[in-house]
């Protein structure tokens, strides 16, 4: 099912080095090397597969055994929320229990299918990440009975990472204990913003208070790690909110923490209500830079470990396996409405409709709504994401598991970088400054399109 397409060697050349690649030089490189950060994910190529192609071909995906398999994880999505934040964009339905129950019967039927498939049970998955929507919105019994069908139907390594995530809001003490008998080991909640102001404005529930007490209770619990996650960049979060957030986490006892900035996508509530007046205009990226850098600053001073670009921990018991893994050449099988994933060189997308999702599990079909046949680099591609991730890129390891050297091939490009202070190089290793890691997506979606760039016009040529 493999297949990796060679990549001419020579050296970039320096047409394809534009300002968008290379960013401007410029004495603040944090704040204005680019305009924005254009997306959440850096990504490559892929081909559409014909929808009368996606069953037989996704069937034969799952059906086949590597004889070096990947590393894996599994992704659950389950698509309700009782509440659309405002900066939203995958809100698809709101809870109710009886769609609920329902859509959980056929999540429960599409796991035993794909639990029984060859693929499936070919090696261990290392993490499980139980999406949303808002995964909390299922009830008790429903917790404990997914953790005990994951542990029970899917192959799993003995300190395997399975995540509940969700809000904090109505999150009982009740529900704790059943994901923990479930099998739940970690669990990451969408604070975003403890600030009530902010949280309101933004249609988050509860007020900083109930919000900051209730993550507190469950740290102080010590049962698995708790996570939480904090936006920067909202609508009336200026840099003395951003700074009583952090503090806020520091005095919450959380085990982890993500900080992510406020990407502006086009079809939110947010997007509608600023055009309307309704709320004032997001920090700008300037704004945003500079909060980022207090962010790293802040943690940095108080020891708290660094585990990526965006992900920290307070100790051990926080690895954030899933985060790292998905951005990898690892393989991500989806279950659930909305859920997306790849295997076997294609990626799934999966029903968002309850009613297609549903009535394809009811027919027997894997419920597909896309399917893509990835790049022959997706690989490499995948490489170069967690190197920019983790923030810095080794010759060395490109060279073993590539038979490339990806330095010679872009030093042009890395050396633009540096002069714009990115990045520094030096003995087989690309690090990424302060500046290049707050522009970390930008750069490997750069170092991607060059690299895509650089092989078409040899071909033509």
């Amino acid at each position: 099912m493999k297949e990796q397409q060679s990549i001419n060697l020579e050296v970039l050349s320096e047409e394809l080095l534009t300002e968008e690649v290379i960013g401007k030089h410029t004495p603040d490189p944090l704040r204005y090397a680019f305009a924005n950060k254009r997306s959440a994910h850096a990504g490559g190529m892929s081909a559409m597969i014909a929808e009368d192609q996606r069953q037989a071909l996704a069937t034969e995906a799952l059906s086949y055994v590597a004889d070096e398999p990947n590393s894996r994880c599994l992704y659950i999505h389950i698509p309700f929320c009782r509440v659309r934040c405002t900066y939203c964009n995958f809100f698809q339905y709101a809870s109710s229990q009886k769609l609920i129950d329902e859509y959980f019967e056929a999540l429960m039927v599409e796991l035993k299918v794909k639990a029984a498939m060859p693929w499936t049970q070919a090696a261990p998955f290392r993490a499980v990440y139980v999406g949303g929507g808002t995964p909390t919105d299922l009830s008790p019994e429903h917790l404990v009975r997914l953790g005990k069908m994951l542990r029970s139907h899917f192959p799993l390594t003995t300190d395997c990472e399975i995540t509940l995530e969700g809000r904090i809001n109505r999150f009982s003490d009740e529900m704790f204990d059943s994901a923990l008998e479930g099998g739940f080991n970690r669990f990451s909640f969408g604070v975003q913003s403890f600030d009530t102001t902010v949280r309101r404005k933004a249609k988050r529930l509860d007020d900083r208070e109930p919000v900051l007490e209730r993550i507190q209770s469950l740290s102080a619990a010590n049962a698995a790690p708790i996570v939480i996650d904090l936006l920067f960049g909202l609508p009336y979060q200026d840099m003395d909110v951003w700074q009583r957030d952090l503090q806020d986490f520091l005095d919450s006892g959380a085990h982890g923490v993500d900080l992510y900035q406020l990407i502006e996508m086009g079809g939110t509530p947010m997007k509608g209500m600023i055009e309307k007046g309704k709320l004032p205009e997001p920090a700008d990226t300037p704004t945003k830079a500079s909060m980022f850098e207090y962010g790293v600053n802040f943690m940095a001073k108080h020891h708290v470990r660094r585990l990526s670009g965006n992900h920290w921990a307070r100790d051990n018991r926080e690895r954030s396996i899933y985060n790292s893994l998905a951005k990898t050449s690892a393989e991500v099988l989806p279950l659930g409405a909305g859920a997306g994933g790849n295997v076997g060189g294609y990626g799934f997308m999966q029903h968002r409709t309850l009613d297609a999702y549903i009535e394809s599990i009811k027919n027997g079909e894997l419920p597909l709504a896309m399917m893509t046949k990835s790049s022959p680099q997706a690989a490499l591609h995948s490489e170069i994401k967690a190197s920019f991730d983790r923030g810095f890129l080794s010759a060395r390891d490109f060279e073993l598991k590539f038979k490339l050297d990806i330095f010679k091939l872009c030093m042009p490009l890395f050396k633009a970088w540096q002069r714009n202070g990115l990045v520094e190089i030096e003995d087989g290793y690309l690090s990424l400054t302060l500046a290049g890691t707050f522009w970390s997506v930008t750069l490997a979606q750069a170092m991607i399109q060059v690299l895509q760039q650089h092989s078409m016009n040899k071909i033509a040529a």
